[in-house]
């Protein structure tokens, strides 16, 4: 769409891609490019295929934003199942690729001096959860739904005093 490729990929600031993306313009690109084994793809005589910088954009921005699939679909100008798979893909390209490369704790006790100088003494990360919806498995579908009734994901993630992801898990 004209709002990705002029809008965000030609005038966004920093401020910007971090307000929206969680994370810096220069960060975004190296992750696409060590993504892009895995998410590259071919244009057929049908349709172009999208990017992977458009593909790893619709993945952050369904994360990292409360917005609705269709919503997201309708921001980026593609269809709402495009959405949900690229975020699938990406989650993919992630453990695929990157997954070996573990981040570490490094030095706990910096992270809790971090959360201590926040007034949280003793704290050494952050965690919260959420709920990603996805469309109904055709195979144990049942197992996907929640409390809410609605089929989902399960996303929990620990963060250290600065906020940057030190663990994350996946599941339903």
């Amino acid at each position: 769409t004209d709002w990705w490729d002029r809008i965000v990929l030609q005038v966004w600031d920093e401020s910007q891609w971090l307000r929206n993306f969680r994370m810096r313009k220069g960060t975004f690109l190296e992750l696409c490019e060590l993504l892009s084994p895995a998410l590259k793809r071919q244009d057929t005589r049908m349709r172009a295929a999208l990017t992977v910088q458009k593909r790893v954009a619709i993945a952050l921005w369904k994360l990292a934003t409360p917005d609705s699939y269709r919503s997201v679909a309708n921001q980026f100008g593609v269809g709402k199942s495009t959405v949900g798979v690229a975020v699938m893909q990406v989650a993919n390209a992630v453990v695929e690729l990157l997954l070996s490369k573990v981040v570490t704790l490094g030095n706990v006790q910096v992270i809790i001096d971090g959360f201590a100088a926040m007034g949280f003494p003793n704290c050494g990360g952050a965690i919260d959860g959420t709920h990603i919806p996805i469309l109904g498995p055709y195979h144990q579908g049942s197992q996907y739904i929640n409390r809410k009734g609605y089929f989902s994901m399960v996303l929990q993630a620990l963060v250290d005093h600065k906020g940057r992801f030190t663990n994350i898990n996946v599941g339903w």
